[in-house]
Parts: C-alpha cells; sequence; structure tokens
C-alpha cells in the first residue's frame, strides 16, 4: 500500500472523519538521466548568471565575493561579450519575469511569510450534481480512507453521496500549496479530486469554429446521421485496460536488450537482474493478446457493417 500524502479529518456539518490521503494513480513514464557515453556517469548542471564582460559587477574580486564561481564558455558571441559565473544555491532568489529579461524579485523570506500553512481538516462547503462539473475542472486522484474508528461516518458519508449523485466541494492546504477538492464516490470508497480554480481554465469560446448558416461551415443533416452512424459502429463499454501505453512497453524492451548481463567471478553468466524476464514475458504475452484481441474485434467490427449494410 503507497504511503499517506496527508492526514486529517473530513468535516461536513459538525461531522468530523478522521481520514488518511493517498495517491490513486501510480505514473509509470520511463524516465532518463543524462550521461556521458563514454563513462557511463551523470552529467550535472549548474546554476549560471550571464554577466557581460563591461559590466562593473561582473569584476572578478566582486564575483569571488559572493561565492561565485567563474565558469568557462564556449557560447558564440553575442552583441555583448558574456561570461557565465556560478551561483551559490544559497543566495538565489525567485523573480517573476513582467517582461523580456525583466524580473520582479522576491526573496524567499518574503514568499514564506504569506505561505499558507498545512491544514488539519478538509472543509466540505458545498454538495453539488457529480454532472455539473466539467471534467477539464479534474487535476489528479486521490482515495480518501478511514483511519482507525471512523468507518461508521466514513460509510455514512459514502452512501449519502451515492444516494444523492452529488459531490462534496471543500477545501484543504496540502504541504503548502491551497486546494479546492471534489469528493465523490468511486468504487465503494471515497475518492477526492482537486479541482482547478475558475481562472485557471481557459474558456472554449476562442477555440470554437464559426457556425451559422450565413459562414456555410455547419454540416448538412445528411452528413450529422451519417457521422452518428459511425459512432455508434465504433460504440464499446469504457474498459481502460483495453489501451496500454505501447511507447512504454517499447522503451522497457529496448532497456532490457541494453542491460548488461552480470558474470559470476568464475565468467560464468549469472542470471538476468531479478524481474527483467518475467516483465520481459510478460509484455510479450500483453502485446500477443492485445493483437489478437484487436483482430478479433476487427472481424466483430466487419460483420456489424455487414449487417448494418
Amino acid at each position: 500500500m503507497p504511503r499517506a500524502v496527508w492526514t486529517g479529518s473530513l468535516a461536513f456539518g459538525l461531522v468530523s472523519i478522521p481520514v488518511a490521503l493517498y495517491p490513486a494513480t501510480e505514473p509509470k513514464d520511463v524516465r532518463f538521466h543524462l550521461v556521458d557515453p563514454d563513462t557511463g556517469r551523470r552529467v550535472r548542471y549548474r546554476r549560471v548568471v550571464e554577466l557581460p564582460v563591461d559590466e562593473e559587477t561582473s569584476r572578478p574580486e566582486e564575483a569571488s565575493s559572493t561565492g561565485a564561481v567563474e565558469v568557462e564558455t564556449d557560447a558564440a558571441p553575442t552583441a555583448h561579450t558574456v561570461r557565465e559565473v556560478e551561483v551559490d544555491y544559497d543566495r538565489l532568489a525567485r523573480g517573476y519575469e513582467i517582461d523580456r529579461d525583466r524580473f520582479a524579485v522576491v526573496e524567499r523570506e518574503e514568499i514564506e511569510r504569506i505561505r499558507p500553512t498545512r491544514s488539519s481538516t478538509i472543509d466540505v462547503e458545498h454538495f453539488v450534481p457529480l454532472d455539473d462539473i466539467d471534467p477539464v475542472y479534474f487535476e489528479k486522484s486521490y482515495y480518501l480512507a478511514a483511519r482507525a474508528g471512523a468507518e461508521k461516518p466514513y460509510l455514512l458519508l459514502l452512501r449519502a453521496l451515492e444516494a444523492t449523485a452529488r459531490v462534496g466541494i471543500g477545501r484543504f492546504v496540502m504541504r503548502t500549496k491551497p486546494h479546492l477538492v471534489a469528493i465523490r464516490p468511486r468504487g465503494g470508497v471515497l475518492g477526492l479530486e482537486t479541482l482547478y480554480f475558475a481562472d485557471e481554465v481557459r474558456a472554449p469560446d476562442a477555440f470554437a469554429p464559426a457556425t451559422g448558416p450565413a459562414t456555410g461551415k455547419e454540416p448538412p443533416t445528411r452528413e450529422v446521421r451519417l457521422a452518428e452512424q459511425l459512432v455508434d459502429v465504433l460504440a464499446e463499454d469504457w474498459e481502460p485496460s483495453r489501451y496500454g501505453d505501447e511507447y512504454r512497453e517499447e522503451l522497457l524492451r529496448l532497456i532490457a536488450d541494453k542491460t548488461p548481463v552480470e558474470h559470476e567471478p568464475d565468467e560464468v553468466a549469472a542470471p538476468t537482474r531479478p524481474g527483467v524476464e518475467e516483465l520481459m514475458a510478460a509484455l510479450k504475452k500483453s502485446v500477443e493478446e492485445a493483437k489478437e484481441r484487436q483482430a478479433t474485434a476487427a472481424t466483430g467490427k466487419g460483420r456489424k457493417s455487414r449487417r448494418a449494410g
């Protein structure tokens, strides 16, 4: 079971339910580090500031007094020749870009003074119909689990939400970030969705095509009906397991092929790293089953199309 990312209470009215918050998703992106291909070692980044050589602040004695270290660069010369000076992490400030290369500089201490503190309670303010929330507002999914002794009020809220088809809308601060959340029943437990705030969601008007008879872009009724028939032919029940990440599977195959096989001191080949063989077998079987399902589905759709015709 994953580690809880937050513990506290869920409050609605006078009811308070001790809960723990767990991520509902597990991203499985294949992540790479930058390495030197000759040595196989990690390549690290440095924090540098570009200083024009004619700037008074770029003098070596001033750079050294700030703890900065000059770094040679092969960058092409610009209108002003620059040199890169490494900056100590402790000296970094936060800059909000107000114009190109113009920043409002804010110190860490100033941000800390106004940063919200962690909440101990998720306060439910309203209950709204789930269908009223456009999916574009959903940000990240979690599960709320009842802590010891809180099973009865937890189930009470769960059953009430299931019966009314409503979700609880509340607020809380996790770590140092305020969140607007929707609490809804999901598979016999309470799910929590963090929501984007209203001003974070772009209005769709700017992306909508011009329509209406005068534009000549509105499709004829006959074409709309044909499109509806196509939708009906391709209609299926939602099965998430049907849609695998084929690119990630190919990456894992590539990584497995490049994983060096460790050898015993007497040069006898040792087994591949634990889990790699099982992973490859599972991936191969998954690909074969997916191809079989696609072939079966294509055959079935062909029959449906002939019957429809």
